[in-house]
């Protein structure tokens, strides 16, 4: 299901809470990008887009999207999805990965870089938040969401993992032990020192997944309008920094002077 806020009653789906709130940052970055440069249709580039979760609403407003991963299953999932959604002609997929990028892709050639759930897994995140910089024209956007250091710890912790939450509070690359699928975790301070330091100008920062991963799921399931109520409850809170620290995910969005 495309990460675009349900309309008015609309039920909102269990993928909603955690897409919503960067969709609509990013609906609102494109729409500026759109009045300031008087182009309806924009360029944008997906890094590690995999399916289209957001290339594809992307699309449906009219942009071009290309998307970078480097899985030949997701790019051809991201060709279905497209096809399905009328607007193959809008989408093209290219297999590889940020380091690489220039390989596949023009310098300085898009208007907005969506670069989503890829930094926890780049090897050198200043390097990866420099690529994704560097394929932006001026004036243009850049999306950043990664994995949050305090929401892991919060989750370890209610759990009743104690110990691997100590130790991923402790740890720099955020991580709660040797089993842990996510290579790297960030705060607010590092992720905004990543961008700042590339030369943007950040616009916004919002915590994302604060409650929605928390929560028991048969209580979202089977309490009439509990979804919704949390829905308006993560938006709420993604704006506040009093919960960026204890968010799953953090969401930068950056823009590059013209």
């Amino acid at each position: 299901m495309p990460p675009v806020r349900p309309r008015r009653g609309e039920n909102p789906s269990r993928a909603s809470l955690r897409t919503a709130v960067v969709w609509e940052v990013l609906r609102d970055a494109l729409d500026r990008r759109v009045k300031a440069t008087g182009r309806d249709a924009l360029d944008v580039l997906d890094t590690g887009g995999g399916s289209g979760n957001f290339a594809v609403p992307a699309a449906r407003l009219g942009h071009r999207v290309t998307v970078v991963d480097p899985s030949p299953n997701a790019l051809f999932a991201l060709e279905r999805r497209a096809a399905e959604a009328g607007v193959a002609d809008r989408v093209r997929g290219v297999q590889g990965d940020v380091h690489g990028l220039f390989d596949v892709v023009e310098r300085g050639g898009f208007d907005a870089v969506l670069f989503h759930g890829v930094l926890e897994y780049v090897e050198d995140p200043a390097e990866g938040v420099r690529n994704a910089v560097e394929a932006l024209r001026p004036g243009g956007a850049l999306s950043l969401l990664a994995a949050g250091l305090g929401g892991a710890v919060l989750a370890r912790a209610l759990a009743g993992h104690f110990t691997e939450a100590r130790r991923a509070l402790g740890d720099p690359a955020g991580r709660w032990g040797e089993g842990d699928p996510t290579p790297h975790r960030f705060t607010v301070e590092q992720l905004t020192q990543l961008v700042g330091d590339s030369g943007l100008e950040i616009r916004s920062v919002h915590g994302v997944r604060v409650f929605a991963d928390l929560v028991p799921g048969v209580l979202v399931d089977t309490e009439p309008g509990a979804l919704e109520a949390l829905l308006k409850l993560e938006e709420a809170a993604a704006e506040s920094p009093a919960f960026h620290a204890v968010a799953g995910q953090l969401h930068v969005l950056g823009e590059k002077h013209g």
